[in-house]
């Protein structure tokens, strides 16, 4: 089965070909079918469109024509054509065409923790749902970009971090006092101009060993005056006389 993708910007006209198809003796029966993620649609069969594409598609034996096309037709377009064969019995040839609708992507927003304890991990998102073909990921510290490998940086070599450019995860792992910064994502897919999101401040703050302190010091204070006044009970002998 032949296959082959074509590219072409949003709310621009097309041509998807049916190679399947041959010239050869006999009328055929050609049907099409889009695919996109788990659903499949025919919409061309029994020599006509189906809603909503008879208003904007054109037929041939050769292919079908849009006369504009949106990001919602991204997809897997599969050309089926039936030769009548003898004793009933038809001959089926398939060809397929990958449509990607270029569409530039808009300003991803971007996921940061204000603050993280020193030694923590550290878990920055970046998300866009636009652009199409699927945009990858950037981030920035400070207005830097960041390395996908920090140890090849001068600014970034005190850093424990991996990015993922297909997701948009920032990983920090153990975060550092080297890591406190503003940080911001950046989405591209060579359609139109790169999206940045905006700014973020994170933090990396010490370990409050003094607030700890305090609280266990409550806390023993807490538990030393409950014990006392038990104990200052038994000796009056407020029990005592509560049974009697």
């Amino acid at each position: 089965m032949d296959k082959q993708t074509i590219q072409v910007p949003e709310n621009k006209p097309i041509d998807l070909p049916c190679t399947a198809y041959v010239s050869q003796s006999g009328t055929p029966r050609v049907e099409w079918k889009f695919e996109k993620g788990s659903s499949i649609v025919l919409f061309y069969y029994d020599s006509k469109f189906t809603d909503p594409y008879k208003d904007r598609a054109k037929y041939s034996p050769t292919g079908i024509s849009f006369s504009s096309v949106t990001r919602k037709d991204t997809g897997k377009y599969t050309c089926e054509v039936f030769w009548p064969g003898s004793g009933g019995s038809d001959q089926l040839r398939k060809s397929e065409v990958d449509l990607i609708v270029q569409v530039p992507p808009s300003k991803p927003v971007a996921k940061v923790p204000t603050s993280v304890t020193i030694g923590n991990k550290a878990v920055l998102t970046c998300t866009e749902t636009d652009g199409s073909p699927p945009p990858t990921f950037q981030w920035y510290r400070d207005n830097i970009l960041m390395p996908s490998n920090p140890k090849i940086s001068e600014k970034f070599r005190n850093s424990s971090y991996t990015i993922d450019p297909k997701t948009g995860v920032l990983t920090i792992e153990p975060v550092t006092s080297f890591d406190t910064g503003d940080y911001f994502c950046e989405a591209q897919n060579n359609v139109g101009t790169a999206q940045k999101s905006e700014a973020i401040h994170l933090e990396a703050t010490e370990v409050n060993v003094g607030g700890i302190v305090a609280a266990v010091v409550v806390l023993l204070i807490v538990l030393a005056l409950v014990a006392f006044g038990i104990w200052f009970a038994y000796s009056r002998g407020f029990f005592s006389k509560r049974r009697g």
